[in-house]
């Protein structure tokens, strides 16, 4: 593993794939003028709207997402984590939650479908339930070995509640996490730096998280801050409030430091 500059793009994306995916590449480019070698969209990059909207143009936006990550991926020779965009499941009427990481080279080297679904009233008086039209995942998340950028660990948004899914990640060795997201506003105010920094001082992990903000359609409110935060809980870069990046240095001898001087997962006892 070696240091290299990493990018959280945030995006507001709207029920326009074709802007989506313009605004995207625009920030892509953006990061890529600035150095980065591994960039990650955040959750919904491609698309946000209606759950019926989504559904009626599942099938375009599926394919346009993962035809435009190998594009971006291949144009900039970088590593791209598309956050996720839905995958019509067949025979359900509903779609997967799915994230992929491509490489330079425009080759899938992982994807993970969300297995954590987000069926919550929000106290702000908006109803969410994405399994309505998601299919849950049945598979924990993998991690990508990559010699040059260590290894990345995938996830999705609500996962980040859920501390047991990121210490599979850690124990199978991840040093970079990616937690894509569309956090709620009224939620994100409160809980999703926090969170997002227990995930990585508790698994003593880099933090890459994109994230989706501003209105995105009706009342569809997100907090934005996508952030890049260092294992010791540092947050290294934070892109506000709207559309724009978060870009910074992942070191390996931050990680080596960091795991020196708390090696909290070699004192585990469950």
């Amino acid at each position: 593993m070696k240091s290299y500059l990493a990018a959280a793009i945030q995006l507001t994306s709207v029920p326009d794939l074709q802007k989506n995916l313009a605004q995207a590449e625009e920030l892509i480019e953006l990061a890529v003028r600035q150095g980065a070698e591994l960039v990650g969209l955040p959750e919904n990059f491609s698309y946000m709207g209606e759950e019926k909207d989504k559904l009626a143009q599942g099938d375009a936006i599926a394919i346009e997402s993962e035809k435009f990550l190998k594009k971006m991926a291949q144009r900039f020779q970088i590593t791209i984590l598309g956050g996720s965009f839905p995958l019509p499941v067949d025979n359900t009427g509903k779609v997967y939650n799915t994230t992929l990481l491509i490489d330079p080279n425009g080759q899938e080297l992982a994807r993970y479908y969300k297995v954590h679904l987000f069926d919550v009233d929000v106290p702000d008086g908006n109803t969410y339930r994405e399994s309505s039209t998601v299919v849950a995942g049945t598979q924990l998340p993998p991690v990508y070995f990559s010699e040059k950028l260590g290894n990345l660990g995938l996830s999705i948004c609500y996962d980040v509640r859920f501390p047991e899914l990121y210490r599979h990640l850690a124990d199978k060795g991840a040093d970079v996490i990616f937690i894509p997201a569309a956090f709620t506003a009224f939620t994100g105010k409160d809980h999703w730096q926090v969170l997002l920094q227990a995930r990585a001082i508790e698994n003593t992990a880099y933090v890459i998280a994109p994230a989706q903000a501003g209105n995105n359609y009706a009342r569809r409110l997100t907090h934005g801050h996508a952030v890049i935060i260092d294992p010791w809980g540092v947050i290294l870069a934070d892109a506000g409030e709207k559309p724009g990046i978060a870009i910074a240095e992942i070191k390996p001898t931050r990680l080596e430091q960091v795991r020196r001087q708390m090696p909290s997962l070699q004192h585990r006892v469950f």
